[in-house]
């Protein structure tokens, strides 16, 4: 496993797509901060803008961070195919759980430490406009930041079991931006007409919309006012981590059934 480990880690920083997206997530993060500090500096930090400065603007529906890590961990596994690296990477690891186990460990150790280093950046960044960040260790900015760093873990997984389920990158990369941006935007939009009203008991089972829950510091209700029924804030987040369990697991079985 060690062995699995190590050539995991070594390819991945041998990438510099790695140091591209981590890079540009991580700055693309601290610009929500900045423009609050700039526009409103003078005012009280009041808990939503804490909440959304640290988590770079993820629980106002703008998640850059878990995008840009959701693509590293598409490359983590759709580059394989794409340049036809499995075949050796198989005759030198041939334990295929092994070897997947592997990736699933090193790429979301750095995806934890990525999102740790975003969050510490978008505190020093308030701390640079106000000079302190008032309730940051409390109910509900505390919950609510252990959400986000859980919404991007998750959201990262989902990148990787859908490029290992579909063996290529641009399959994946559609996945991840059409469903969270597009489709499940139609359903919840769909589900405002009065004829379609049976859609809105399903909202609450929308991956990526019970995903966005686990950051919320107030209700939510998605600003529509419809009440959808949503989870707590863990139950939602149990929806979505289904989700990536399904996916994960069906890619998990089909890449030890199929042919490398």
């Amino acid at each position: 496993m060690l062995d699995a480990l190590r050539f995991e880690w070594m390819r991945l920083w041998t990438l510099r797509s790695t140091y591209w997206m981590i890079g540009i997530g991580v700055l693309a993060a601290a610009v929500i901060p900045l423009i609050f500090g700039l526009a409103a500096s003078g005012e009280l930090l009041f808990d939503e803008v804490i909440a959304v400065s640290v988590n770079g603007g993820a629980s106002f529906g703008i998640p850059f961070l878990a995008v840009f890590m959701a693509v590293v961990g598409i490359l983590a596994t759709g580059h394989e195919y794409r340049h036809g690296t499995i075949q050796p990477t198989l005759t030198a690891l041939p334990q295929r759980s092994r070897l997947l186990l592997a990736k699933i460990l090193v790429v979301s150790a750095v995806t934890v430490a990525a999102t740790l280093v975003s969050m510490l950046l978008n505190v020093g960044i308030l701390l640079a406009f106000w000079g302190e960040v008032p309730g940051l260790f409390s109910d509900p900015v505390l919950p609510s930041l252990l959400g986000y760093l859980l919404y991007t873990l998750i959201y990262m997984l989902i990148g990787m079991g859908l490029a290992l389920l579909f063996r290529g990158v641009p399959p994946a990369l559609v996945v991840i931006f059409l469903m969270p941006l597009v489709i499940e935007n139609i359903v919840v939009g769909l589900s405002q007409i009065p004829a379609l009203d049976w859609l809105v008991p399903a909202v609450k089972f929308l991956p990526f919309t019970a995903g966005s829950l686990l950051m919320t510091v107030g209700p939510a209700d998605l600003g529509m006012g419809s009440d959808f029924g949503f989870f707590s804030r863990w139950g939602s987040g149990g929806v979505f981590a289904a989700f990536a369990a399904l996916i994960m697991g069906t890619a998990w079985y089909l890449f030890k059934r199929r042919d490398a």
